[in-house]
């Protein structure tokens, strides 16, 4: 469904993402997990065409992002508060990502009544804009925005974070939900490993831009990667580092055979 072919993003001299081939199928639920710039929002960004690749491609059902829009009906995201419109009521905002995916305003209603209990009684009809919402629910408003229309393609990035324990247990549910009854592919990129292991069915690591691990969940999977990043910390605590030698000013110069 999402296929990776060398796929490269660089900066000046830097690069930030270097991925071979990588291939994501209908009905994944796909974890993204690494350290800080390991290139997660990255790959998202470049995935949802908000970048341009420095060398090769994404496509979604064999259709290159960046060459042709026919893939963005396929695919929703939310990836951070800049995806939100502040000033819009959740209401408001709810019925325009509907507009765009061909809901009317009955319809997005009768579908956001599934959320009552994870939307507490605090976004819809709390008469407050979007802006004036706490991190969690605007959190909560990009994640139930993104479903609308029943997209086959859902990109999330961090989804726990900023969530109570109770909102967390109630969006792990509801991915699990939405995988098994209507076959939509989830990218969920989140430091948190013991989520990441309880809702996705493959883990892909990346570090420094590159694939490390690409592993089928299994009860150990929890523990690998826990592992995995241990040795990671332990091997920056033990590496060497080789100065330059002092050179005292008082040793005499090095005779070089020509006079200056």
């Amino acid at each position: 469904m999402i296929t990776i072919q060398n796929l490269k993003k660089t900066y000046g001299t830097a690069t930030v993402l270097n991925i071979e081939n990588l291939e994501i199928t209908k009905g994944e639920t796909f974890g993204l997990v690494g350290n800080n710039g390991a290139g997660k929002t990255t790959l998202f960004s470049l995935i949802l065409d908000l970048i341009q690749p420095t060398t090769g491609f994404v496509s979604v059902d064999d259709i290159k992002v960046n060459e042709s829009e026919a893939w963005k009906n396929k695919v929703s995201a939310f990836i951070d508060e800049t995806f939100l419109i502040g000033y819009l009521t959740p209401e408001e905002y709810f019925y325009f990502i509907g507009e765009l995916r061909g809901q009317n305003k009955a319809s997005v209603d009768e579908f956001l009544k599934q959320f009552h209990d994870l939307f507490n009684g605090e976004i819809v009809n709390a008469g407050k804009y979007v802006r004036d919402l706490s991190k969690g629910n605007q959190k909560k408003v990009g994640i139930v925005g993104s479903l609308i229309g029943r997209p086959e393609i859902i990109i999330l990035d961090e989804p726990f974070a900023n969530l109570d324990p109770s909102t967390q247990i109630k969006l792990k549910n509801m991915i699990r939900d939405f995988a098994r009854e209507n076959g939509v592919t989830f990218l969920i990129s989140s430091h948190d490993l013991a989520h990441t292991t309880e809702v996705c069915n493959r883990i892909v690591v990346v570090n420094k831009g590159e694939v490390v691990r690409d592993i089928q969940t299994t009860p150990e999977t929890l523990r690998d990667l826990e592992k995995y990043f241990e040795d990671q910390v332990n091997s920056a605590k033990h590496e060497v580092v080789v100065e330059a030698p002092v050179v005292s000013e008082d040793l005499p110069e090095e005779n070089t055979g020509g006079t200056f």
